[in-house]
């Protein structure tokens, strides 16, 4: 689900208008409206005050964004090849031979 949707949804579960919502969070209305419909990229502060808003968890916001949470970078970056193979395995994809290997 894109994060734009993830927030339309929830902001609607709650009852709220993006006026309503919007300054709850600190942000304008028509900024909040580009979120929702995919022409503005949030920030990491936009997505933790979102996240803490909704009581959402913040690391599945985070990736909702496009972005990837600090510590599971530093899980992918340390361990690369495992990770990959690891998420390939469990949630489908086939992993790719490392060069060299058949």
């Amino acid at each position: 689900m894109s994060f734009g949707k993830l927030i339309a949804d929830l902001r609607t579960k709650e009852g709220l208008g993006i006026k309503a919502l919007a300054p709850r969070v600190g942000i304008t209305y028509t900024y909040l409206s580009k979120l929702e419909n995919g022409r503005a990229f949030p920030s990491a502060d936009v997505i933790r005050k979102l996240a803490r808003y909704f009581e959402y968890d913040e690391d599945v916001m985070m990736l909702a964004a496009g972005r990837i949470p600090a510590d599971t970078l530093e899980i992918l970056q340390r361990n690369p090849q495992e990770a990959i193979a690891f998420l390939k395995e469990k949630f489908g994809g086939a992993a790719r031979p490392k060069r060299g290997n058949p």
